[in-house]
């Protein structure tokens, strides 16, 4: 399975099935011996280790699932023969206690204790796998936790590997279209959209929100392969060449498997799944802390603005973020309410060398907006839009949609991480005149990119905010 989303998925299955297992001996232990005192008591008398017992039990149960394969991603996958293997890794349970109660002499557990346990495990790992896999295909349907992939290539094997890859809805991966490779593509009914030819490549990368492209183009054309494969390698995209001939692992990354179908994988940049999620979960509950423990300070800035200058104590403004998708960043105003109006008659005077603008003494700044900037308590706000999974506490900073359009290639490559409210450049190139410089910086984050370098990013950010540098 591609690693980069099977794993997330994998994980967070084998822990839902552990605390169902976990949640099932308990339920049943009450409703057998009573009140928890009372089954607590029991069980003590009948198993040496209690706790150490059911901790086995589910680790047994979890060791089984995954030898019955129900920790892979299959494309056939039917209500049956889910409910097979699940019945199968039962059944072995059942034969692995029995014999354990034997071989330790351990009489005194309860058999009907154990007719309910296991009855009540089927139903439950059966139950929960069901429940998972519409909860992803209701997801998907509805646009959310997905990832977009492009295929280049509107032949049988593209055809297939898109039909493959959104059989599997715990990849959340969804296929926006084809790019085709001239004649050699004609006469393949799709299914899905033809968004024009592979020369058409660049354009669609930068008119549509794409995470991964997938070639399937024919193996004769290598050289397009590769100058397709190196653009959207410097763009940030995931590369996926499925079916690839063996010579060509070298050059194409790590071998990886959907289906028994062979796919080298070309990731540039971040592609840990479990750290990813690590970095969501710290994002979630360090936004949560901070949003309620900067509340005093928070209504006291927004009244401060309110009181400086007439306009909206928040400003509102359309963001670029992961690939492309575009959303609402929230900060405290800090700038005149026509400050958006005034914009053009600055241009001229920006002080960056590239694709961004800025001017240190910069009129529409209001009073209380040159103290927020230079504390950088403007951004606060932002930890909404970290909730809300649009950003994160560290990353690339979001641009506009304007500056986008004027990117370089290369530049391009520092939408694919999560935009943050802190980075690499604001600690180590915020007084650079260059875009250049901030670019090279963000590149250098993502490619370096771990828990540890987050951490390290946010203890250089508190000192330099609490002393207005």
């Amino acid at each position: 399975m591609i690693r980069r989303h099977a794993a997330l998925f994998q994980l967070i299955l084998m822990m839902a099935d552990a605390l169902v297992a976990v949640a099932v001996v308990v339920i049943a232990t009450s409703l057998r011996f009573g009140p928890a005192a009372e089954w607590d008591t029991a069980l003590d008398a009948s198993l040496p280790d209690a706790r150490l017992a059911v901790g086995l039990f589910v680790f047994t149960w979890i060791g089984l699932l995954w030898m019955r394969g129900l920790y892979r991603g299959r494309w056939h996958w039917t209500l049956r023969s889910e409910f097979s293997e699940v019945l199968g890794a039962a059944i072995a349970l059942v034969a692995i206690t029995l014999s354990a109660l034997f071989l330790f002499k351990l009489p005194d557990v309860s058999r009907l204790l154990l007719l309910v346990v296991f009855p009540s495990l089927v139903a439950a790992a059966f139950g929960l796998r069901v429940g998972m896999r519409y909860a992803l295909f209701y997801l998907r349907n509805k646009g959310r936790n997905v990832r977009h992939m492009l295929v280049l290539g509107a032949n049988a094997r593209a055809k297939a590997f898109a039909n493959m890859v959104e059989g599997h809805p715990e990849l959340g991966l969804v296929v926006i279209g084809h790019l085709k490779a001239g004649v050699s593509d004609n006469g393949v009914y799709l299914g899905r959209p033809l968004l024009g030819s592979v020369e058409d490549l660049e354009t669609v990368l930068h008119t549509r929100i794409v995470d991964e492209v997938a070639i399937c183009l024919p193996f004769a054309m290598e050289d397009l392969i590769e100058q397709a494969a190196h653009l959207c390698q410097q763009e940030g995209k995931v590369v996926r060449v499925p079916a690839a001939p063996i010579e060509r692992v070298l050059t194409l990354g790590r071998l990886e498997n959907i289906d028994g179908v062979g796919v080298y994988s070309l990731a540039n940049g971040p592609d840990r799944a479990l750290g990813l999620l690590a970095k969501r979960i710290v994002d979630i509950l360090a936004s949560i802390v901070l949003m309620v423990v900067l509340v005093p300070i928070m209504a006291l800035l927004a009244l401060l603005v309110r009181l400086d200058s007439s306009g909206p104590v928040l400003f509102r403004q359309e963001r670029v973020g992961l690939h492309g998708r575009t959303f609402t960043m929230v900060k405290f105003r800090s700038m005149c309410s026509d400050a958006e109006q005034r914009l053009a008659e600055l241009r001229e005077r920006n002080e960056i060398q590239g694709h961004a603008f800025k001017l240190e003494r910069d009129p529409r700044v209001t009073r209380m907006g040159r103290f927020l900037r230079r504390t950088s308590l403007d951004e606060l706000p932002q930890l909404w839009n970290v909730f809300r999974g649009e950003m994160s506490l560290v990353g690339p900073r979001p641009p506009l949609a304007s500056e986008v359009a004027r990117y370089d290639v290369w530049h391009r490559r520092r939408l694919s991480m999560k935009p943050g409210m802190t980075g690499l450049w604001q600690i180590g190139a915020r007084r650079s005149p260059e875009f250049d410089h901030w670019v090279e910086k963000d590149l250098e984050y993502i490619d370096n990119w771990s828990l540890w370098l987050d951490v390290k990013i946010i203890a250089r950010t508190m000192p330099a905010m609490l002393t207005g540098r």
